[in-house]
């Protein structure tokens, strides 16, 4: 009787909210897994199973709409099918990930016929640049979207949608279903980031794709790299060899090599983010930060004297020398050849803790150095320290503070710069959770799960507006972090949280319910081998 009156309330809400957004599935779950009253025991159950995942999506879908009548179930006979307009690239991803897991061939094809995943192009405007429409039928899944970034966060709900033995590297068992829904998604910020220092530990090219393919399972478009400070210089610049050869041969702790990415390497991992949907943001710290640099070259100093490899983790004690030319021809060699490898439009230049570089000095060198990156076709992304020193309104200042008030970035926010949101006592990965995390650092304080997720971007910074916030992004720094098992330990769970603060609608901001849907992640993380922090916060899915 009680699941026939659910059924029925399900079919009303259907009817009046046709195309409306439901705000947490779970309210529609009881009525979303049942079956006809004639199907066997194990259809039911496999139904169930099923629609769960309607669920667990996590970031959470601006709209969507159960379709308890309906189940998709991948099998052999699948195609991926694409027409003549559609992007090849989302559909790549997604077939190297399914073969893998179904043993299933999944032929990539052009015209649609048949059953199995079908990418199309053109979606509702409201989809806009980075959304996207998903309907599942009985025989097809089908993904519009107006770009290839929407076609990419489709697949990425596909994903989610699939059963978390789907993510599996090796054949496994199905059956492989899709619950019956209809979505209408797009973000509610455009910038959704993560950054990972690379300085202060080296990671390698394999251990940083295998964080760029954590990242965009959850709908990340941004990678920012970290490549130089004072204990390293990670990516070749050919004008000035010593930078790698001197500056990239040490780490914190002291262990030395070839710690640091040839120009070649690069351009691989910049193209391996964009056939995920993300795109690189490089990032040279000045002035300060530079103790790499200086070390490498003398004339970077005022004295002319190199200075002494640094494998501490103490910051402020580093600047270039802001009043020799050559600190401005090194600056303009290292963005141009930087500019040329890096198709995204953005380069970080830093520019935080510059403790040893007068304000007056400070103020001089941005003026010199901000025009060099306009002048290689970049946009500036910088700390928000940087953004006393101008009034150009494209500029992007980056929050990484643990107030929430600021001066220098609400005028800039009034005078129309949009914000990057990292507020280090939020969302920086690298805080411990408690007093007994053995990674991270505390100095802003322990984040916790539910901490990283109790706070509004749009509303935290005095006198900057939610119109006024580009996104969030989840920096890690890496003074104590040294494997691809560290990494995880500290992005997972709280990347996700970052995720789903940067792309869900405000209006479905509650911990209680999205602590479960956070939790139903385990099996998932647990079959790709994702080292994450069983947070007491959250209810984790056995």
């Amino acid at each position: 009787m009680k699941s026939r009156k659910l059924r029925a309330a399900l079919t009303a809400l259907t009817i009046a909210t046709a195309g409306v957004l439901v705000t947490d599935p779970a309210d529609a779950a009881p009525a979303a897994t049942s079956t006809r009253e004639a199907a066997s025991t194990s259809e039911a159950a496999a139904s169930r199973k099923a629609a769960t995942s309607l669920q667990e999506l996590v970031p959470h879908p601006a709209q969507l709409q159960p379709r308890p009548d309906i189940t998709f179930t991948l099998t052999p006979n699948a195609k991926i099918q694409l027409t003549s307009d559609t992007p090849r690239k989302p559909a790549e991803l997604l077939a190297g990930i399914l073969r893998k897991s179904t043993g299933f061939p999944l032929p990539i094809t052009t015209g649609v016929q048949g059953e199995g995943i079908v990418l199309l192009a053109g979606a509702d405007p409201r989809t806009g640049q980075e959304g996207y429409q998903l309907d599942v039928t009985p025989n097809q899944v089908v993904i519009r979207a107006n770009t290839t970034a929407g076609h990419f966060n489709g697949i990425a709900t596909l994903r989610q949608l699939l059963p978390p033995k789907a993510e599996a590297k090796t054949k496994q068992p199905g059956p492989w279903q899709v619950p019956g829904a209809s979505i209408l998604d797009h973000p509610r910020y455009h910038h959704r980031g993560t950054m990972l220092d690379v300085s202060r530990h080296f990671f390698t090219p394999d251990q940083v794709k295998r964080y760029m393919d954590q990242a965009a399972a959850f709908k990340i478009n941004y990678f920012h790299l970290h490549l130089s400070d004072d204990q390293g210089w990670r990516l070749e610049i050919k004008s000035w060899p010593d930078l790698t050869k001197i500056g990239g041969s040490t780490e914190v702790g002291g262990r030395k090599g070839r710690l640091y990415y040839t120009q070649d390497q690069y351009r691989d991992l910049v193209a391996y983010a964009a056939n995920r949907g993300i795109t690189v943001i490089p990032e040279f710290d000045m002035p300060g930060h530079t103790n790499a640099a200086q070390a490498s070259y003398a004339e970077l100093n005022c004295d002319g004297r190199k200075r002494p490899l640094y494998t501490g983790t103490e910051v402020g004690f580093s600047s270039l020398c802001i009043s020799k030319e050559i600190t401005y021809k090194f600056i303009e060699d290292v963005v141009r050849e930087v500019s040329a490898i890096t198709p995204g439009p953005y380069f970080h230049i830093g520019g935080d803790e510059a403790l040893s570089t007068p304000d007056a000095d400070y103020v001089k060198f941005m003026n010199r150095v901000l025009p060099i990156v306009k002048k290689y076709g970049k946009t500036t992304i910088g700390w928000h320290e940087f953004i006393k020193t101008t009034k150009d309104t494209a500029v992007i200042p980056q929050f990484w503070g643990t107030t929430t008030s600021n001066a220098d970035v609400a005028a800039a926010a009034q005078r129309g710069n949009k914000v990057l949101m990292s507020p280090a006592n939020r969302i920086y990965l690298d805080m411990k959770y408690n007093k007994d995390t053995k990674l991270g650092l505390n100095w802003a304080g322990y984040v916790e799960v539910k901490d990283a997720y109790s706070w509004n971007p749009g509303a935290y910074l005095t006198g900057v507006s939610e119109a006024s916030v580009r996104g969030v992004e989840a920096p890690l720094w890496t003074e104590t972090i040294r494997t691809s098992a560290d990494i995880e330990q500290m992005a997972f769970p709280r990347l996700p949280v970052a995720a789903e603060l940067g792309w869900a609608p405000a209006s479905v901001h509650s911990w209680d319910r999205f602590a479960p849907r956070l939790g139903a992640q385990a099996p998932r993380w647990k079959i790709q081998g994702i080292n994450y922090y069983a947070s007491p916060q959250v209810p984790w899915k056995k």
